[in-house]
This record gives C-alpha cells, structure tokens and sequence, in this order.
C-alpha cells in the first residue's frame, strides 16, 4: 500500500517542477507585462509546495501574502503607463 502514495508523491513533485519550468521559460519568453506577470504565478504555484515540504511555513506564508499583492501594485504601475 505504501508504493501507491510514493507514486503519488513523486508525480505531485514531478508535476510542481513542471510548473516551475514552464513559468520560468514563459516569463523569460513574454515582452507583455501582463503575462509575464501571470507566468510568474505559474512559477510561483510551483514554488510553493516546495517551500511547504521542507517546513517553512512562515516562509510560505510570506510568499502567499505578498506574491498577490506586489502583481496586484505592479499591474496597476504598468496600467499607468498605458494612455
């Protein structure tokens, strides 16, 4: 029975690191602020069962707070520049 959640696991931590990978690719690929904003939630979404796993939960804590509101200032700074 234990074989069937080690599976589980390795695909949740396969599935995270693919997350990871295609937000980082997306982000250095994408010109438009907007979604590279939206790739570096993807990464981000990655991110976080990471941190979790090794027992950083006020790190991840942090990271939950602040990753939405510092897109939420940085859409608002690059809406402002748009005529």
């Amino acid at each position: 029975m234990s074989g069937g959640w080690i599976a589980v696991n390795d695909l949740i931590v396969g599935a995270c690191g693919v997350l990871i990978v295609i937000g980082t690719m997306l982000t250095i690929k994408e010109a438009d602020p907007f979604r590279k904003l939206i790739s570096l939630g993807i990464m981000i979404g990655g991110v976080m069962p990471f941190i979790v796993d090794r027992g950083l939960l006020d790190v991840a804590i942090a990271v939950a707070l602040i990753a939405p509101l510092s897109t939420i200032f940085t859409l608002m700074i690059c809406r402002r520049g748009e005529p």
